[in-house]
């Protein structure tokens, strides 16, 4: 299947923590931690919705500036998350500038920052150019089932972990997929368009089945408009399935209850980012610095039962012989390298023959809202 998000690391396994998720439909991207981002180019940095925090050590945040720059000018809204204290980190960064000419510009760029008080409470305020980026509408707000970001096919999650001082680790999920069978829409003589994603929208939001749809048809030569019934175009030419998952993970001792909430956490991810700053022979320093080894990562990975893990955050004593890490991560994980899991390797989208009924009929009651 085609995945819909797209996580890389910014800088490599050796550089500052940023991990940048791309969105194959949508003119957006979220970033997970701040580190140093001069490597992203400000095409991508422009796309930026949302970033999370995982807390505010320099290598985690030195990159703030540079966002909050070429932002400066343009109307633009991004959401930020914190763990606590990180509206007043973010407040200290903006008020070290002096913002008097700010009335001068025709636009208006705001940052919506929440912080994490406990996993059930968060505070949240707004910082905006044309009021000079004092703090504004802060306000107390509900945290429900840890979820920092919860939109209509798209969720983060986070667990506190213990670094010596609370840090955030970060899941984000696609609630569920909708993959539309290319050789379904061909014996339909229907052509892929804007519509499929109008025919995906309604489903998500629990259209009734008989909703009409607008699909693009070919009827010999000729390409026309024709209407169709929700849940006839869904039976006939839609699959639902589990939605990808990636989750981050950085700074953090090794104990149990640490790593007990990681794999709460990260259970079953598609791609799963994890710290591995020393090997294991160093395990003692890692544990008075509150990092994990290569070894205990992948010890964790595979307890988490994710699915491709890349492991980084690499200290820089290790350079030059990086494959020291690698290896032991691998080791602790039990493989040489990464398993396929064709589920989300880009393959096309043509339908398995086996699937085709199961997807026709289960749809309605595999999509919660069914317009039943």
């Amino acid at each position: 299947m085609k995945p819909v998000f797209h996580p890389a690391l910014v800088n490599g396994p050796r550089g500052d923590p940023a991990v940048y998720v791309d969105f194959l439909f949508e003119k957006r991207a979220v970033l997970f931690d701040l580190g140093d981002i001069c490597a992203l180019p400000v095409r991508k940095i422009l796309r930026l919705s949302d970033v999370f925090v995982s807390h505010a050590h320099m290598d985690h945040f030195v990159g703030f500036d540079r966002l909050l720059r070429l932002c400066l000018g343009r109307d633009r809204r991004i959401r930020m998350f914190g763990p606590v204290g990180f509206l007043a980190q973010v407040e200290h960064k903006l008020s070290a500038y002096t913002w008097n000419l700010v009335g001068n510009y025709v636009t208006d760029v705001s940052f919506e920052v929440t912080e994490v008080l406990t996993e059930t409470l968060g505070r949240r305020a707004s910082f905006r150019c044309r009021t000079a980026f004092r703090r504004e509408a802060e306000t107390e707000l509900p945290i429900e089932n840890r979820r920092l970001l919860d939109e209509l096919n798209l969720a983060v999650e986070f667990a506190v972990l213990d670094h010596a001082t609370p840090c955030l680790a970060f899941a984000l999920r696609e609630k569920r997929h909708l993959n539309v069978w290319k050789n379904r829409l061909a014996e339909l003589g229907l052509e892929p368009g804007a519509w499929v994603h109008d025919l995906k929208h309604a489903l998500l939001t629990g259209q009734h089945e008989d909703t009409p749809i607008r699909a693009m048809r070919r009827d010999g030569g000729c390409l026309g408009e024709a209407d169709y019934r929700l849940g006839e175009l869904a039976r006939s030419i839609v699959h639902v399935s589990a939605g990808q998952k990636a989750a981050y993970v950085t700074d953090a001792v090794y104990h149990e209850e640490n790593a007990g909430r990681i794999v709460a956490l990260a259970s079953g991810a598609d791609q799963f980012f994890i710290e591995a700053v020393f090997g294991d022979e160093l395990k003692e320093r890692a544990a008075r610095k509150y990092h994990l080894t290569a070894r205990q990562a992948g010890t964790i990975a595979r307890r988490a039962g994710v699915k491709f893990p890349t492991p980084f955050h690499f200290s820089p004593i290790y350079q030059g012989r990086e494959f020291e890490l690698e290896r032991e991560f691998w080791q602790a994980f039990h493989t040489a390298q990464p398993v396929a899991d064709s589920n989300w390797l880009d393959q096309g989208e043509s339908e398995p023959a086996e699937e085709r009924d199961i997807a026709r009929d289960r749809l309605f009651n595999t999509l919660s809202g069914s317009t039943k």
